[in-house]
This record gives structure tokens, C-alpha cells and sequence, in this order.
């Protein structure tokens, strides 16, 4: 049973990671609006720094632009794809660049800076996104992909989550199975209280 409580937290992060980016409460009422709606992708504002009309090779030069997009500090995380953390540690070895950094962090995991800022990979992050006149109109049937640039704590993007956090509660055994049940609880949302604390570089490509 262990097991399979373990199991079933793993899948609800996972399901955060993913809203995280996606979520969207207007499609689903059971969901937080994920960065890809607080910012607002599919809108152009200052917020929202394109490759291009459809897209277009990520260059060191739009990285800068989307950082300078956050305004009152330089953000906390640029979160991506993997394929596009690939295609940044190619740049920065084109270029000789010394501005990407390794250390560890607070639990001896190996980090990435660029510029000083920790590189986070979302693994729900597509790299399958479509642009139309320098704006997100899908998710699907594309090869673009999106980096986000984010200041976290007060005044900026804040997690929301009720008391007790993650919640395990035994339900019991089943009438109908020879079997018990545990539900997994965790009622959690996003706060942007600034837009200028978060951006977005969209038609990010290989």
C-alpha cells in the first residue's frame, strides 16, 4: 500500500508540473491558470518576446531580452524544455561563452546558471507549440517551444496551498472489492501579483 501512495504522489506532481504550465481554469474548473495563461502568450504585451512571426532559432541575444523583460530584479528561474536547454548549451559552446555556470544546490544537485540565474527544465514544457503573427494560437502542430523567465516570493509568482499542504486520507475498504481506498488531496493555485515579474520567449526552435 506504501507503494502505491508513493506511486499516486509522484503522479500528482506530475500533474502539477504540467498545470503549472498549462493550467487553465476557464477549460478546467478543477485547475489553477498555469504560467502559459498568467502571462498570456496568445496576447502581445511586453511580457511576451517572439523569435519570430512562426518562429525561429533561439539566439543568445532574445535569451538576454526575455531577462530584461522582468523588471526590479533579474528573475529566479528560466524554465525550458530540454530541447531547448540543449540547443542554449550549444549556443553558449559556439559562442566560448563563460556566462553558463555549474554549482549545486541546496541538495547537492548539480545546477545550471546562465548569467547567474538557474536554468529549470519542465518536462511538460512541449517543444510542439504554433505561432501566427508572433503569437501562441496551439500547443500542438508546430516545433516551437516556449522559455519562461520568473521571479518567485512576494509581490511576484506565489504558490498557494491550504493548510496541511499534500494530504493523505485512508477512505477504507470497498464495499463492492476486496480492496481499500486512499485518496490523495492537495489543493494548491498560482499568484502573479505583477506582470512584470514574468515572461515569456515563445517560437523558441532547434
Amino acid at each position: 500500500e506504501t507503494s502505491v501512495i508513493e506511486l499516486k504522489a509522484k503522479a500528482t506532481r506530475h500533474k502539477f508540473e504540467d498545470t503549472f504550465i498549462y493550467g487553465d481554469s476557464a477549460v478546467n474548473a478543477k485547475q489553477f491558470d498555469g504560467l502559459k495563461k498568467l502571462i498570456d502568450t496568445a496576447t502581445a504585451s511586453a511580457q511576451v518576446i517572439a523569435m519570430g512571426a512562426t518562429g525561429a532559432t533561439l539566439t543568445l541575444a532574445k535569451l538576454d531580452e526575455l531577462i530584461d523583460a522582468v523588471k526590479g530584479n533579474k528573475p529566479d528561474v528560466l524554465l525550458m524544455s530540454r530541447r531547448s536547454r540543449r540547443k542554449l548549451n550549444a549556443l553558449v559552446r559556439a559562442a566560448g561563452s563563460g556566462m553558463m555556470e555549474t554549482e549545486r544546490d541546496n541538495w547537492g544537485n548539480f545546477i545550471q546558471l546562465w548569467n547567474g540565474i538557474p536554468v529549470g527544465i519542465n518536462d511538460w514544457i512541449l517543444d510542439t507549440h504554433t505561432l501566427s503573427g508572433s503569437l501562441e494560437t496551439a500547443t500542438t502542430g508546430g516545433a516551437n517551444s516556449t522559455i519562461y523567465a520568473v521571479s518567485f516570493g512576494e509581490g511576484t509568482l506565489c504558490g498557494l496551498t491550504s493548510p496541511g499542504h499534500l494530504a493523505v486520507e485512508p477512505i477504507g475498504s470497498l464495499e463492492t472489492k476486496d480492496a481499500s481506498r486512499t485518496r490523495i488531496k492537495w489543493y494548491v493555485s498560482l499568484a502573479l501579483f505583477s506582470s512584470v515579474k514574468a515572461a515569456a520567449l515563445i517560437g523558441v526552435q532547434d
